[in-house]
């Protein structure tokens, strides 16, 4: 196939590149680079013939136009947005301005080059999350029927991305699928999420932040079996169908963090546990309970499976952070990472 990922240099976009690539289908990346992109991500797959880099921010209507008709694509895999809830609840607007707008700009070039080539093998993948469908009790998993029920600001700017997508469809006939997942880890992933907050905490021997009492509940895929989910859909999808993507790994974050501070303490010994840095924090505001994917539906009808076991993942990720030093040593000194974010629009 011949791809775009826009997104490309983050960590899920660029665990599908990379991916991609391998499997031998054509790859253009779209990114605009902001704080959480790392173009050192793509450096397995920079010198491969089979790759090309475009730096462009989806907002840019023209611009994306201007990369269909040059790249011609079969699929248009969309994975760029504003991501880290933490950052949604201080600066909403900047989500409303990537994940709406530039859904909505890449929406409108995707239709306009795909009237003019009528390609017919055309499909207009979204990615998205399972957040869009608000906080489960203790009971039940989100579904490809569940209702819509963000309740951030980030969960609400991918359930109007969602929305925009399903509407293009419906309205103008724009060949689509839809895909949420679980919360990912993995190699790459931004400083600023969970897990690599505790592993590079924990390496400083600093205080490993959890928010609450760490009872919340999340389903975890590590991103190579979701790359691979995503890629099974845009080949094989139906057109107009939503996949749900899971791991089967709940846990909640408390035991999650003591699994990692136990690898941990295996692998990098201090002098006491890992698990003596850990400290209970305020709250995030709104934080939701429990999420869970029911993941019938890929695995029935697209015979995908996620192959990663959590166990496994985390100590494969954390083994990856000890390796790759210089990688996140490097992004130490971007906006917000180190600092607590989402308690609100600062006052004044």
């Amino acid at each position: 196939m011949r791809v775009i990922v826009t997104g490309g240099a983050g960590f899920i976009g660029s665990a599908v590149v990379r991916l991609a690539v391998a499997q031998g289908h054509t790859v253009m990346v779209i990114d605009a680079l902001t704080y959480a992109a790392c173009v050192d991500n793509l450096s397995s797959v920079a010198a491969h013939p089979n790759y090309a880099f475009r730096h462009l921010n989806i907002i840019d209507g023209p611009a994306m136009l201007t990369a269909f008709r040059e790249f011609q694509p079969d699929v248009l895999m969309h994975l760029a947005a504003e991501s880290h809830v933490d950052r949604s609840i201080d600066a909403p607007g900047d989500f409303v301005d990537t994940n709406v707008t530039g859904t909505l700009r890449l929406l409108e070039a995707a239709r306009q080059w795909w009237t003019e080539t009528e390609h017919s093998a055309f499909r207009f993948h979204h990615v998205s999350t399972d957040e869009v469908f608000g906080s489960l009790g203790p009971d039940g998993k989100f579904s490809e029927a569940s209702a819509y029920d963000p309740r951030s600001p980030y969960a609400a700017s991918k359930a109007a991305s969602d929305h925009l997508v399903r509407a293009w469809g419906e309205t103008y006939g724009l060949p689509y699928v839809l895909s949420n997942c679980s919360n990912n880890y993995g190699p790459y992933q931004f400083p600023e999420k969970l897990i690599p907050v505790v592993i590079l905490n924990a390496l400083q021997q600093a205080p490993i932040p959890i928010y609450g009492q760490g009872q919340n509940i999340r389903d975890w895929l590590h991103v190579d079996d979701h790359a691979d989910a995503l890629l099974t859909i845009a080949k094989r999808g139906a057109i107009g169908a939503t996949y749900l993507v899971g791991g089967h790994a709940e846990r909640t974050n408390l035991d999650l963090v003591h699994n990692l501070c136990g690898i941990l303490d295996e692998l990098r010994p201090q002098n006491a546990p890992h698990s003596d840095l850990i400290s209970f924090v305020v709250d995030r505001p709104g934080h939701d309970a429990r999420y869970a994917i029911d993941a019938r539906k890929i695995e029935d009808d697209l015979g995908w499976r996620s192959r990663i076991g959590l166990d496994d993942g985390l100590r494969q990720t954390v083994r990856w952070y000890l390796d790759n030093r210089d990688w996140w040593e490097r992004l130490q000194n971007r906006t917000g990472v180190g600092r607590r974010l989402g308690l609100g629009p600062a006052k004044g």
